[in-house]
Protein backbone atom coordinates (compact mmCIF):
# COMPACT_ATOMS: atom_id res chain seq x y z
CA UNK A 1 0.00 0.00 0.00
CA UNK A 2 1.06 3.81 -0.71
CA UNK A 3 0.91 6.45 1.95
CA UNK A 4 0.36 10.05 0.96
CA UNK A 5 2.27 12.74 3.21
CA UNK A 6 -0.17 14.46 5.49
CA UNK A 7 0.21 17.64 3.57
CA UNK A 8 -0.27 15.79 0.26
CA UNK A 9 -3.51 14.27 1.06
CA UNK A 10 -4.71 17.95 2.26
CA UNK A 11 -4.11 19.57 -0.41
CA UNK A 12 -5.87 16.82 -2.61
CA UNK A 13 -9.33 17.22 -0.69
CA UNK A 14 -8.99 20.92 -1.09
CA UNK A 15 -8.75 20.24 -4.70
CA UNK A 16 -11.68 18.02 -4.80
CA UNK A 17 -13.41 20.65 -2.49
CA UNK A 18 -13.02 23.68 -4.83
CA UNK A 19 -13.71 21.19 -7.66
CA UNK A 20 -17.21 20.67 -6.53
CA UNK A 21 -17.96 24.00 -5.09
CA UNK A 22 -16.91 26.30 -7.64
CA UNK A 23 -18.90 25.89 -10.50
CA UNK A 24 -17.71 26.26 -14.20
CA UNK A 25 -17.89 30.17 -16.05
CA UNK A 26 -18.73 29.61 -19.57
CA UNK A 27 -15.54 30.67 -22.12
CA UNK A 28 -17.62 32.67 -24.26
CA UNK A 29 -19.66 34.33 -21.37
CA UNK A 30 -20.90 38.13 -22.70
CA UNK A 31 -21.71 41.03 -20.99
CA UNK A 32 -24.81 42.63 -21.96
CA UNK A 33 -24.17 46.00 -21.33
CA UNK A 34 -25.95 49.45 -22.79
CA UNK A 35 -23.95 51.12 -26.04
CA UNK A 36 -23.00 54.45 -26.22
CA UNK A 37 -24.49 55.19 -29.59
CA UNK A 38 -27.29 52.28 -29.80
CA UNK A 39 -28.29 51.33 -33.69
CA UNK A 40 -31.57 52.44 -34.64
CA UNK A 41 -33.29 52.01 -38.21
CA UNK A 42 -36.71 53.99 -39.15
CA UNK A 43 -38.47 52.93 -42.37
CA UNK A 44 -41.43 54.53 -44.51
CA UNK A 45 -43.32 53.09 -47.18
CA UNK A 46 -43.29 55.47 -50.02
CA UNK A 47 -46.31 54.11 -52.67
CA UNK A 48 -44.97 50.88 -53.49
CA UNK A 49 -41.26 51.45 -52.34
CA UNK A 50 -39.47 50.69 -49.36
CA UNK A 51 -37.31 53.46 -47.70
CA UNK A 52 -34.95 52.44 -44.78
CA UNK A 53 -31.77 54.36 -42.73
CA UNK A 54 -30.06 52.32 -40.46
CA UNK A 55 -27.83 54.46 -38.02
CA UNK A 56 -26.05 54.61 -34.92
CA UNK A 57 -27.70 57.15 -32.30
CA UNK A 58 -24.84 59.19 -30.27
CA UNK A 59 -25.96 61.77 -27.28
CA UNK A 60 -25.07 65.19 -26.70
CA UNK A 61 -24.44 64.80 -22.93
CA UNK A 62 -23.77 68.16 -22.26
CA UNK A 63 -21.19 68.53 -25.32
CA UNK A 64 -20.64 71.36 -28.18
CA UNK A 65 -21.98 69.58 -31.08
CA UNK A 66 -22.08 71.98 -34.00
CA UNK A 67 -18.40 73.40 -34.84
CA UNK A 68 -17.27 71.32 -31.69
CA UNK A 69 -17.50 67.28 -31.48
CA UNK A 70 -19.22 67.70 -35.40
CA UNK A 71 -16.84 70.63 -37.12
CA UNK A 72 -17.88 72.50 -39.92
CA UNK A 73 -16.39 72.08 -43.45
CA UNK A 74 -15.42 68.65 -42.81
CA UNK A 75 -16.91 65.15 -43.74
CA UNK A 76 -19.26 63.74 -41.19
CA UNK A 77 -20.85 59.71 -41.27
CA UNK A 78 -23.63 61.40 -40.67
CA UNK A 79 -24.01 59.91 -36.98
CA UNK A 80 -21.90 56.82 -34.81
CA UNK A 81 -19.91 53.22 -35.33
CA UNK A 82 -20.48 52.32 -39.14
CA UNK A 83 -21.69 54.54 -41.64
CA UNK A 84 -25.75 55.25 -41.42
CA UNK A 85 -27.22 53.96 -44.43
CA UNK A 86 -30.12 54.75 -46.99
CA UNK A 87 -31.69 52.36 -48.70
CA UNK A 88 -34.61 52.69 -51.09
CA UNK A 89 -35.87 49.13 -53.06
CA UNK A 90 -36.69 51.55 -56.37
CA UNK A 91 -35.02 53.69 -58.42
CA UNK A 92 -35.51 57.04 -56.50
CA UNK A 93 -34.60 60.86 -56.58
CA UNK A 94 -32.64 62.18 -53.92
CA UNK A 95 -33.10 66.09 -53.50
CA UNK A 96 -33.94 66.11 -56.57
CA UNK A 97 -30.87 63.94 -58.11
CA UNK A 98 -31.69 60.76 -59.93
CA UNK A 99 -30.01 57.44 -58.20
CA UNK A 100 -30.53 54.00 -58.63
CA UNK A 101 -32.06 51.87 -56.07
CA UNK A 102 -29.74 50.61 -53.79
CA UNK A 103 -27.88 51.10 -50.76
CA UNK A 104 -25.96 54.09 -49.97
CA UNK A 105 -23.66 56.02 -47.17
CA UNK A 106 -25.02 58.83 -46.05
CA UNK A 107 -22.22 61.74 -45.85
CA UNK A 108 -22.93 65.27 -44.98
CA UNK A 109 -20.45 68.42 -44.96
CA UNK A 110 -22.13 70.50 -41.82
CA UNK A 111 -21.53 74.47 -42.23
CA UNK A 112 -23.14 77.18 -40.18
CA UNK A 113 -25.39 78.02 -42.83
CA UNK A 114 -25.66 75.37 -45.35
CA UNK A 115 -24.74 71.76 -45.78
CA UNK A 116 -23.69 69.14 -48.14
CA UNK A 117 -25.69 65.68 -47.98
CA UNK A 118 -24.46 63.13 -50.23
CA UNK A 119 -24.93 59.45 -51.06
CA UNK A 120 -21.85 57.51 -51.26
CA UNK A 121 -21.57 53.64 -52.58
CA UNK A 122 -18.96 52.68 -50.31
CA UNK A 123 -22.23 51.83 -47.76
CA UNK A 124 -19.89 49.36 -45.56
CA UNK A 125 -17.63 51.82 -44.39
CA UNK A 126 -16.71 53.02 -40.52
CA UNK A 127 -16.37 56.73 -39.80
CA UNK A 128 -14.74 58.79 -42.43
CA UNK A 129 -11.54 56.66 -43.32
CA UNK A 130 -12.80 54.81 -46.41
CA UNK A 131 -14.86 57.83 -47.68
CA UNK A 132 -13.80 58.84 -51.59
CA UNK A 133 -15.82 61.68 -52.89
CA UNK A 134 -15.60 59.48 -56.48
CA UNK A 135 -17.88 57.25 -55.20
CA UNK A 136 -21.12 59.74 -54.57
CA UNK A 137 -24.07 59.24 -56.77
CA UNK A 138 -26.06 62.46 -55.63
CA UNK A 139 -24.90 65.76 -53.34
CA UNK A 140 -27.48 68.35 -52.29
CA UNK A 141 -27.35 71.45 -50.64
CA UNK A 142 -29.58 71.83 -47.96
CA UNK A 143 -30.22 74.77 -45.21
CA UNK A 144 -30.24 74.08 -41.34
CA UNK A 145 -32.83 74.62 -39.21
CA UNK A 146 -33.31 75.35 -35.39
CA UNK A 147 -35.71 73.38 -33.73
CA UNK A 148 -37.70 74.97 -30.64
CA UNK A 149 -37.00 72.22 -27.96
CA UNK A 150 -32.82 70.32 -28.12
CA UNK A 151 -33.10 66.73 -29.37
CA UNK A 152 -31.09 64.60 -26.90
CA UNK A 153 -29.59 62.05 -29.69
CA UNK A 154 -29.45 62.14 -33.00
CA UNK A 155 -32.31 61.08 -34.43
CA UNK A 156 -33.46 59.87 -38.33
CA UNK A 157 -37.33 60.60 -39.33
CA UNK A 158 -39.35 60.24 -42.11
CA UNK A 159 -42.02 63.26 -42.34
CA UNK A 160 -44.73 64.22 -45.43
CA UNK A 161 -44.85 61.30 -46.85
CA UNK A 162 -47.21 60.81 -49.57
CA UNK A 163 -47.46 58.32 -52.65
CA UNK A 164 -44.36 59.96 -54.47
CA UNK A 165 -42.10 61.37 -52.01
CA UNK A 166 -40.66 61.66 -47.87
CA UNK A 167 -38.92 64.04 -46.85
CA UNK A 168 -35.95 62.27 -44.71
CA UNK A 169 -35.19 64.29 -41.58
CA UNK A 170 -32.01 64.16 -39.25
CA UNK A 171 -32.20 66.29 -35.99
CA UNK A 172 -29.93 66.49 -33.29
CA UNK A 173 -29.64 69.25 -29.93
CA UNK A 174 -31.24 72.25 -32.07
CA UNK A 175 -30.90 71.55 -35.08
CA UNK A 176 -32.77 70.06 -37.83
CA UNK A 177 -32.24 69.40 -41.79
CA UNK A 178 -34.28 67.35 -44.34
CA UNK A 179 -33.72 66.17 -48.02
CA UNK A 180 -36.69 64.95 -50.05
CA UNK A 181 -36.73 61.32 -51.21
CA UNK A 182 -39.14 60.98 -54.37
CA UNK A 183 -39.99 58.03 -56.15
CA UNK A 184 -42.02 57.52 -59.69
CA UNK A 185 -45.06 55.74 -57.70
CA UNK A 186 -47.40 55.58 -60.93
CA UNK A 187 -44.77 54.33 -63.57
CA UNK A 188 -44.17 51.66 -60.90
CA UNK A 189 -47.86 50.39 -60.73
CA UNK A 190 -47.98 51.13 -64.08
CA UNK A 191 -45.25 48.73 -64.86
CA UNK A 192 -46.82 46.77 -62.57
CA UNK A 193 -50.17 46.45 -63.93
CA UNK A 194 -48.53 45.85 -67.06
CA UNK A 195 -46.61 42.70 -66.11
CA UNK A 196 -49.35 41.17 -64.52
CA UNK A 197 -51.36 41.53 -67.60
CA UNK A 198 -48.29 39.63 -69.58
CA UNK A 199 -48.67 37.57 -67.32
CA UNK A 200 -52.52 36.60 -66.83
CA UNK A 201 -52.28 33.09 -68.48
CA UNK A 202 -50.02 31.71 -65.62
CA UNK A 203 -52.28 31.05 -62.91
CA UNK A 204 -54.52 29.12 -65.08
CA UNK A 205 -51.83 27.19 -66.67
CA UNK A 206 -50.30 26.34 -63.67
CA UNK A 207 -53.58 24.84 -62.28
CA UNK A 208 -53.43 22.92 -65.59
CA UNK A 209 -50.04 21.84 -65.33
CA UNK A 210 -50.60 20.96 -61.47
CA UNK A 211 -53.40 18.48 -62.28
CA UNK A 212 -51.65 17.08 -65.08
CA UNK A 213 -48.77 15.95 -62.77
CA UNK A 214 -50.64 15.32 -59.59
CA UNK A 215 -52.73 12.71 -61.83
CA UNK A 216 -55.97 15.61 -61.19
CA UNK A 217 -59.11 15.74 -63.03
CA UNK A 218 -57.93 15.45 -66.38
CA UNK A 219 -61.24 17.21 -67.76
CA UNK A 220 -60.62 20.19 -65.46
CA UNK A 221 -56.99 20.40 -66.12
CA UNK A 222 -58.07 20.53 -69.77
CA UNK A 223 -60.29 23.69 -68.92
CA UNK A 224 -57.40 25.22 -67.61
CA UNK A 225 -55.34 24.68 -70.30
CA UNK A 226 -57.90 26.19 -72.86
CA UNK A 227 -58.32 29.06 -70.19
CA UNK A 228 -54.65 29.55 -70.25
CA UNK A 229 -54.24 29.63 -74.40
CA UNK A 230 -57.00 32.28 -74.79
CA UNK A 231 -55.50 34.90 -72.86
CA UNK A 232 -52.46 34.26 -74.31
CA UNK A 233 -51.37 31.62 -76.66
CA UNK A 234 -47.75 30.04 -76.36
CA UNK A 235 -45.67 26.81 -76.30
CA UNK A 236 -45.86 26.35 -72.60
CA UNK A 237 -50.03 25.84 -72.53
CA UNK A 238 -49.64 24.21 -75.53
CA UNK A 239 -46.89 21.95 -74.45
CA UNK A 240 -49.11 20.88 -71.18
CA UNK A 241 -52.46 21.03 -73.66
CA UNK A 242 -50.31 18.50 -75.67
CA UNK A 243 -49.73 16.17 -72.52
CA UNK A 244 -53.29 16.61 -70.87
CA UNK A 245 -54.57 15.51 -74.49
CA UNK A 246 -52.12 12.36 -74.60
CA UNK A 247 -52.64 11.27 -71.03
CA UNK A 248 -56.22 11.50 -71.90
CA UNK A 249 -55.82 8.93 -75.22
CA UNK A 250 -56.75 11.32 -77.60
CA UNK A 251 -53.24 11.17 -79.02
CA UNK A 252 -54.00 12.48 -83.05
CA UNK A 253 -54.98 15.69 -80.73
CA UNK A 254 -51.56 16.01 -78.74
CA UNK A 255 -49.46 15.65 -81.81
CA UNK A 256 -51.27 18.55 -83.77
CA UNK A 257 -51.42 20.67 -79.99
CA UNK A 258 -47.32 19.77 -79.53
CA UNK A 259 -46.63 20.81 -83.12
CA UNK A 260 -48.30 23.67 -82.73
CA UNK A 261 -46.10 24.28 -79.44
CA UNK A 262 -42.58 23.77 -81.59
CA UNK A 263 -43.85 26.49 -83.97
CA UNK A 264 -44.85 29.31 -80.72
CA UNK A 265 -42.01 28.25 -79.08
CA UNK A 266 -39.07 28.46 -81.93
CA UNK A 267 -38.06 31.95 -81.05
CA UNK A 268 -37.74 31.44 -77.55
CA UNK A 269 -34.65 30.66 -75.61
CA UNK A 270 -36.22 28.79 -72.56
CA UNK A 271 -38.02 26.83 -75.34
CA UNK A 272 -34.35 25.49 -76.48
CA UNK A 273 -34.30 23.18 -73.43
CA UNK A 274 -38.02 21.69 -74.31
CA UNK A 275 -37.29 20.64 -77.38
CA UNK A 276 -36.08 17.53 -77.73
CA UNK A 277 -38.63 16.60 -74.73
CA UNK A 278 -41.46 17.87 -77.28
CA UNK A 279 -40.31 16.00 -80.66
CA UNK A 280 -39.53 12.81 -78.65
CA UNK A 281 -43.39 12.53 -77.28
CA UNK A 282 -44.23 13.46 -80.49
CA UNK A 283 -42.46 10.63 -82.74
CA UNK A 284 -43.98 8.12 -79.49
CA UNK A 285 -47.36 9.22 -79.80
CA UNK A 286 -47.06 8.68 -83.55
CA UNK A 287 -45.95 5.08 -83.14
Amino acid sequence: MVTLPLRSLAAASLLAASSVILPATPASAQLALPQASPAAKVEQQVGVSQVAVSYSSPGVKGRQIWGGLVPYGEVWRTGANQATTLTVSHDFTFGGKSVPAGTYAIFTIPGESSWTVGLNTNSNAWGTFAYDAKNDVARVEVQPQTLADSRERLTFLFADADENQANLVLEWEKLRISVPVAVDTPSLVTASLQRAVAEAWKPTFETANWLLTHDGDLKEALANANASIAIQSNWRNHWVKAQIQAKAGKRSDAIKTAKLAQKLGKDDRIYGFYADQIATAISGWQK
